[in-house]
């Protein structure tokens, strides 16, 4: 039999999703079942003076309405993940960090911190009567100085966002990589500039969603979650709530898109499991779009102040970086975002001295969380804009200053003078980053179009080609695990920690799978997102799940493949060591007549009077392994955009766009191309279109689709791709993650490609989106 990692084999997940079988959170209905809405805060900073629910509560239909005050006592706040929060004792010495608890309750005591935040809960028999209740409550503000800027947000006497902090810093570090003050002694010039990313939504298609349904025998909770982490919504609601973590029962259904922002815990999560007990009926919660845009966690909004040093070649000697992260009123991933930054700031350049300092401020906005790259696309873009810079400054081709800059593939496993997140040193495994950019220059006819470019320009068209790099940490632990079992029918099962939200596990964990046990993927049923079916999982997130939970699989499958032989060999009396296996059956090497299915090697293992195991074999066809990284794998990529600006119109429009990227041993390469497209596509959206805006009192101005603009299939054109598959060397399959590389380089491509456009109008783009009005700005300002 063929193997089947590395075959383009079609995703067993796409008949339900494209005939509309799939079972998300909004599909679940129950006996009984009443439907939850919430009163959102209209003001992002404001004393609550008075709630008057008395109207809402009389509504016919209406079983219950909650406040802040009467959780008080019962349901603790939200604070900080704690599998986040923590930094090993190495890094702590080499960055002197400081963090602050903060923390969100359930429904807001006291105070709001931001629009959208929840003030009240109505549960009714449907979602009518609980809209129309819920606009029946009457609560009394008394509102509060607010603070957006996270800059005025630091400074003395600004408005607290957090009443437990003396001010708004609420985390700092400082990581220093040899001495950026000799450097610049030594530096023929030094450049500087300040480059901003925006806060986003991450807009899935699928909102966010909550079913909760309690029976009281037994004490049993079952919550179904639109989450990317199952396993971390039961321990929290657990502990919130304070109940036995084991009798509650956590699925993520199919899930339509998460990106970042469904990882964690959320208020409406611990809510709902609340009504749930206390109504002893199962409750319903869908978030609409409006609810979305304003509570749904936000993400990016950071501000870089760059340095840079540099000799006259354009070699990069050093460079320095003070940098903001406006994390809105609450932080709840602590350093994840920061330090991401931090880590991922040099990428595939070879930058030996490096020096940056972090400040991340509480402002009145939604809370701030990790998005698809997590702090990466930030620092990508001032790096790589820098990188032009410094190429107009001495008048050479950006490319010629990239290559002369990026780390040679012989000085693979490179070392960055840091640590990762995890602990381990930041070593870049394996990779050829150079060639990489050289196949990425010849796929997109790089000196083609520079031969171009002036001719066109007379003809009144403004093309331009811009690139970009990165160098992801991919695969981050603690851990993850997988279960592989057979059943009585001899079907392969697979169950994994991982859940997904469109990355193809069922597939791609049974190609891993069948190709241990050597059966086709039709026998291979895999199953995720339910803490029913694993003791631990962590979840899916930083495109870790290959890595971690594919490698979790091909462990637990050769722990199972192992114990199927040892079976199989005891009854025929053959040594384990000369039967293989092939489509289900067990059969000897010397003799292929000797064999037993795997229905009936099932049977000989199952518990009791007949079971034929090895002795001090456990009964029964099924092993769990948890697989633990030593450290993360690092995949990397290089992007190019090719680009149009009309000078009157002001538009942008990506004429051609290339990838080239290494994400290491590809189990499923459709799937990877489909993966880097996407990516590419949420990429494009914050280049050219996305941006979420609050005005000074801190109100959203772009909490709908008429004001916050994303591409549609029209705008978004197909990205010609190329691969390297250099493989890790920190897990079995050789793997690297691949789910966030496309969105990662293709602002500061874009970017880059739109000023190499408009190099005869001298203008400089430091921040997104490159929208129409932004260029309109540029050029009028540079003509004045």
């Amino acid at each position: 039999m063929a193997t089947l990692v590395g075959q383009s084999l079609r995703r067993k997940e796409d008949y339900r999703m494209v005939t509309g079988t799939g079972m998300f959170v909004a599909d679940i209905k129950k006996p009984g079942m009443v439907e939850a809405t919430f009163v959102r805060s209209t003001h992002a900073h404001a004393k609550i003076k008075n709630i008057d629910v008395e109207a809402a509560k009389a509504l016919e239909g209406v079983y219950a309405v909650y406040t802040g005050a009467d959780l008080v006592g019962r349901v603790k706040p939200l604070t900080q993940i704690d599998s986040h929060c923590r930094l090993p004792k190495h890094i702590e010495d080499q960055i002197k960090p400081f963090m602050f608890n903060n923390e969100e309750p359930v429904l807001a005591q006291g105070k709001v911190m931001y629009v959208g935040q929840s003030v009240a809960c109505v549960v009714a028999k449907n979602r009518y009567v609980a809209e129309d209740a819920a606009a029946l409550i009457k609560v009394d503000y008394e509102p509060l100085p607010s603070v957006v800027d996270p800059f005025k947000a630091l400074e003395e006497g600004a408005p607290l966002v957090q009443e437990s902090m003396e001010n708004n810093l609420q985390a700092y570090f400082h990581l220093p990589v040899g001495d950026y003050e000799e450097v610049l002694k030594k530096a023929d010039h030094v450049l500087s500039g300040r480059f901003t990313s925006p806060r986003v939504s991450s807009n899935p298609i699928e909102t966010r969603g909550v079913v909760a349904d309690y029976e009281s025998r037994g004490d049993q909770l079952h919550i179904w979650s639109s989450t990317q982490m199952p396993f971390e919504v039961r321990h929290y609601v657990a502990k919130i709530l304070g109940l036995v973590e084991q009798n509650i029962r956590v699925t993520a259904p199919d899930v339509g898109g998460g990106f970042g922002p469904k990882g964690g815990l959320y208020t409406e999560e611990v809510m709902l499991a609340f009504l749930a007990r206390e109504l002893k009926r199962p409750v319903r919660w869908i978030e609409d779009r409006i609810e979305s845009m304003s509570a749904a966690r936000h993400s990016r909004d950071q501000i870089h102040d760059i340095e840079v040093a540099f000799m006259n070649d354009g070699t990069i000697l050093g460079l320095r970086d003070h940098f903001v992260l406006d994390v809105g009123a609450i932080n709840y991933f602590a350093f994840t975002c920061a330090y991401n930054s931090a880590a991922h700031f040099r990428g595939a350049y070879k930058i030996p001295v490096f020096d940056l300092t972090c400040k991340i401020a509480l402002t009145h906005k939604t809370p701030n969380v990790p998005y698809r790259g997590a702090g990466r696309p930030e620092v990508v873009l001032a790096m790589d804009r820098m990188v032009d810079m410094i190429a107009r400054h001495l008048n050479i081709d950006p490319a010629e200053v990239m290559m002369k800059n990026i780390i040679p593939a012989e000085e693979m496993p490179y070392s960055q003078g840091m640590y990762y997140k995890d602990g381990g040193e930041l070593i870049y495994d394996s990779g050829d980053y150079p060639e990489a950019m050289q196949m990425a220059l010849e796929m997109s006819g790089y000196k083609d179009i520079r031969a171009k470019q002036e001719a066109w320009r007379k003809e009144g068209r403004y093309v331009g080609i811009g690139i970009s790099s990165n160098v992801e940490g991919t695969g981050v632990g603690p851990f993850e695990g997988a279960k592989a079992a057979i059943d009585a029918f001899g079907q392969l099962m697979i169950h994994t920690g991982s859940s997904p939200q469109g990355q193809s596990h069922e597939t791609v964990f049974g190609q891993v799978a069948g190709d241990v046990l050597n059966v086709g993927l039709d026998k291979v049923t895999v199953k995720c997102g339910d803490t029913a079916l694993l003791g631990f999982g962590a979840g899916t997130y930083a495109s870790r799940s290959a890595v971690n939970a594919g490698s979790a699989t091909h462990f637990a499958a050769e722990k199972l493949r192992t114990k199927v032989l040892a079976v199989a060999g005891h009854v025929m009396g053959i040594p384990a060591e000369e039967l293989t296996m092939k489509d289900g059956v067990v059969y000897s090497e010397k003799d292929s007549e000797q064999k037993m299915t795997f229905a009936q090697v099932y049977e000989a293992a199952a518990p009791g009077p007949r079971c034929k195991v090895p002795p001090g074999m456990e009964p029964g066809l099924e092993a769990t392994h948890y697989f633990v990284p030593p450290t993360v794998t690092y995949s990397s990529s290089f992007h190019v955009a090719e680009v149009e600006v009309d000078i009157e119109t002001c538009f942008v429009q990506i004429n051609n766009y290339y990838i080239v990227h290494d994400s290491g041993r590809v189990i499923n390469p459709m799937i990877v191309e489909g993966q880097v497209q996407g990516g590419f596509a949420q990429g494009l959206g914050t280049a050219l279109y996305e941006e979420i805006v609050y005005n000074d009192n801190g109100q959203l101005l772009t909490g709908t689709y008429m004001d916050y603009l994303m591409p549609t299939a029209m705008e978004v054109p197909k990205a010609f791709q190329g691969e390297q598959e250099y493989y890790s060397t920190r897990n079995p399959l050789g793997v690297k993650g691949v789910g966030e590389s496309g969105a990662i380089s293709s602002p500061a491509a874009i970017a880059n490609a739109v000023v190499d456009a408009l190099s005869p109008f001298n203008i400089k783009i430091d921040r997104l989106p490159i929208s129409p009005n932004r260029v309109f700005s540029l050029l009028h300002g540079q003509r004045a």
